[in-house]
């Protein structure tokens, strides 16, 4: 069950009341209209004006919140490719030449369905290795091409799966951070919803990250979390308030640079003008960087991971932290 759905709910029958007195009074004029839009406006700031992080965690998977297919779609252009050129080609790494207001790139997006049927094809944004490795021949592709990076990130994490364990998952994903930490080229990350583990960092080690409101971002899930710590992932709700996974903390962190404010009640409330405010982002990234010559750009991105946490050892028990 989503929270936030089925607190949409309970304000669907004051959207159709206000709805149906619109469309007998088209200028909005009357008392009751404006009533009851008072009423609505109130009623949606308590209800999304101050969501917890547990909340956000909802709103992050909202079944109708915009995933990485309806960004791609706002693209000037988008040609896709496809494969590994190893074993398959992945469906929930999407990636392929693209255009942004005129300016050429490459893409890279985990991509979920819409509905179940699309969401098992696309093994829910799950990225087994030969997604991954499908994505780093097209960031040495866009590398050789000079062609800016941009990767969209919606994601649990990677596929844990037996058959993704054998194929070696984890070198898929390092071999993913260490070409990014290498191209020549400027990389814009944006987490567009979840974005959940080393899954979520193969594509997000970016000159420029970012971050949605209401999107999340953290080193698990957290009902992964709260399995692993206390052995219970009903626990989950506790565990998203101490990862810190919300935009505030994370740009607070400088993990994120940049956080887009969402409409009142989230993206899927006003999708395509939200997804314009994030191209228009993403562009603005973009031109900023396009002038960055190839080794200052390497060595900033060096840096900036490199400041992200800092390593203190505890001399009582030798016991090393992260400290943010």
């Amino acid at each position: 069950m989503n929270l936030i759905v089925e607190r949409e709910k309970s304000i669907v029958a004051l959207e159709d009341r206000i709805a149906a007195l619109r469309a007998r009074d088209a200028a909005g004029t009357s008392e009751e209209v404006r009533l009851l839009e008072g009423k609505y406006a109130e009623l949606q700031e308590d209800l999304f004006g101050h969501l917890t992080p547990w909340e956000r965690v909802h709103m992050a998977r909202h079944p109708k919140r915009p995933i990485s297919s309806d960004y791609i779609a706002a693209f000037d252009e988008f040609d896709e490719l496809h494969g590994d050129r190893h074993f398959r080609d992945d469906p929930a790494l999407v990636g392929g030449f693209a255009k942004i207001r005129g300016r050429r790139v490459m893409v890279l997006a985990q991509q979920k369905g819409r509905d179940t049927k699309e969401n098992i094809r696309r093994n829910f944004g799950l990225v087994s290795p030969e997604g991954y490795r499908k994505a780093k021949r097209l960031m040495e592709l866009a590398s050789r091409f000079e062609l800016p990076i941009v990767t969209l990130v919606d994601t649990q994490g990677a596929d844990p799966g037996i058959g993704s364990e054998e194929r070696a998952q984890s070198e898929a994903i390092a071999s993913c951070l260490t070409t990014l930490s290498r191209v020549r080229v400027p990389v814009v990350a944006t987490i567009v919803g979840e974005g959940g583990s080393g899954g979520a960092l193969a594509l997000a080690l970016a000159d420029r990250v970012i971050m949605p409101q209401h999107s999340i971002y953290s080193v698990a899930s957290p009902e992964g979390c709260a399995a692993i710590l206390w052995g219970d992932a009903s626990r989950a709700d506790e565990a998203a308030a101490r990862l810190r996974l919300t935009s505030d903390d994370l740009l607070a962190f400088g993990i994120v640079d940049e956080v887009v404010p969402e409409p009142l009640g989230g993206a899927q409330r006003e999708p395509e003008a939200f997804i314009r405010k994030i191209v228009d982002a993403i562009e603005a990234a973009l031109r900023r960087l396009e002038s960055v010559p190839p080794d200052v750009l390497r060595e900033r991105r060096y840096d900036k991971y490199r400041r992200i946490g800092a390593w203190e050892s505890d001399s009582r028990d030798s016991v090393a932290v992260v400290v943010p």
